[in-house]
């Protein structure tokens, strides 16, 4: 049973590790790509790929999803394959997909029921050719779910005024173009699998989706129209003037936009309004127009001007399509940075400085540090 009690209890963990951490870091030696490698290694804990070595040592949908692919491509195809079947083993006893699984096998949300969790565990079974057999059951049941929570099917989009988890769940949200997206993967994603597809059943906005091509097209406008304003996309459906690194990520990493020019477009305006400084890439350049909820005091700036390394690989990939100069420049700042820390640092201030508050202190061995490695 989870509940104020329980996030107290992980809340309080968390805080203690990062304090040790801080006082006592495991620094890795070696070369970059050494580096990557051991800390990829010490997150794999036998029984599936935590999300990191100090604050994080769960299961977290999202952020395994933001590595299958190079984890795959890395070699991992057992370890990656035995991380879903204790995910989902985990998820069959908690009877939902949830966010998060604790270092104790306990499924939870954190804070609340989340966009991204079920597409990214959808995306990880498909692109590793897991066999789900023995969870249809499961799957299906929570695609049924997802749709009935998340979806507004007469807009086609993530329906409004509805508190969800996401990525930066301290910044307060209104139809961000990141869960967007999320909705478009995962209803892309069950084109190519034998799983219940809502999408191709009902269709949305009044527009018959029959195929994953239809599908791809109806997404691809359905953002455009909401989210570009001609030189990048808006955070959220706000609409305020400001540029968001992950509603500028993920339109493309999805491959819902594949439109090359506007490609380019966003890396001149991320460029231009520093998001890659000192190196890729931070959540914005500002915190002034960004809302906040209250407990975010505790973490400032943890998602504001921070620079985020679950991002930065996954940028300089998209770079590399239309730049490679720029890429290798990047990638060049990223080798420096992981030798001069001797890890893989979750987040840093705007500056650079490795990111700490009065209670927290960052992480510096990751899983995200494979992206790193197959750039």
């Amino acid at each position: 049973m989870t509940g104020p009690y329980f996030y107290l209890t992980e809340g309080l963990r968390i805080i203690r590790a990062t304090r040790k951490a801080k006082k006592n870091p495991k620094i890795y030696e070696g070369k970059a790509s050494e580096i990557c490698h051991q800390i990829v290694e010490d997150c794999w804990n036998g029984k599936f790929f935590q999300t990191s070595m100090t604050s994080f040592p769960q299961f977290w949908a999202r952020d395994f999803g933001w590595c299958t692919k190079s984890l795959m491509k890395l070699g991992y195809k057992d370890k990656v394959h035995r991380s879903l079947r204790y995910a989902l083993n985990a998820y069959m006893k908690k009877g939902k997909i949830t966010t998060t699984i604790s270092p104790k096998g306990k499924a939870y949300d954190f804070p609340y029921y989340a966009v991204d969790s079920l597409p990214w565990l959808i995306h990880s079974i498909k692109i590793s050719k897991f066999d789900y057999d023995n969870y249809l059951t499961l799957l299906n049941k929570e695609i049924q779910r997802f749709y009935k929570i998340v979806v507004d099917a007469k807009e086609g989009m993530v329906v409004r005024d509805q508190k969800f988890s996401s990525m930066k769940d301290f910044s307060v949200r209104d139809g961000s173009c990141y869960d967007n997206c999320m909705l478009a993967m995962l209803a892309m994603d069950l084109y190519d699998m034998n799983l219940y597809n809502p999408f191709k059943m009902h269709g949305l906005a009044g527009k018959s989706l029959d195929t994953k091509r239809a599908t791809q097209e109806f997404f691809s406008r359905l953002i455009a129209k909401k989210f570009w304003n001609g030189h990048y996309f808006y955070d959220d459906l706000q609409k305020l003037d400001y540029i968001a690194g992950d509603a500028n990520l993920f339109p493309f990493i999805t491959g819902i936009v594949t439109r090359e020019d506007r490609l380019k477009s966003v890396i001149k305006q991320i460029s231009y309004s520093e998001l890659d400084k000192p190196f890729p890439l931070k959540y914005t350049n500002s915190r002034k127009q960004v809302k906040f909820i209250a407990q975010e005091f505790l973490f400032r700036d943890y998602e504001s001007d921070s620079i985020w390394t679950h991002m930065g690989p996954l940028y300089i990939k998209l770079v590399e399509q239309v730049d490679k100069d720029l890429a290798h420049s990047y990638k060049a700042k990223y080798t420096a940075v992981i030798e001069q820390n001797g890890g893989f640092v979750e987040v840093f201030f705007a500056d650079g400085r490795i990111y700490e508050s009065p209670v927290y202190y960052a992480d510096r061995a990751m899983l995200w540090a494979c992206n790193y490695l197959t750039l």
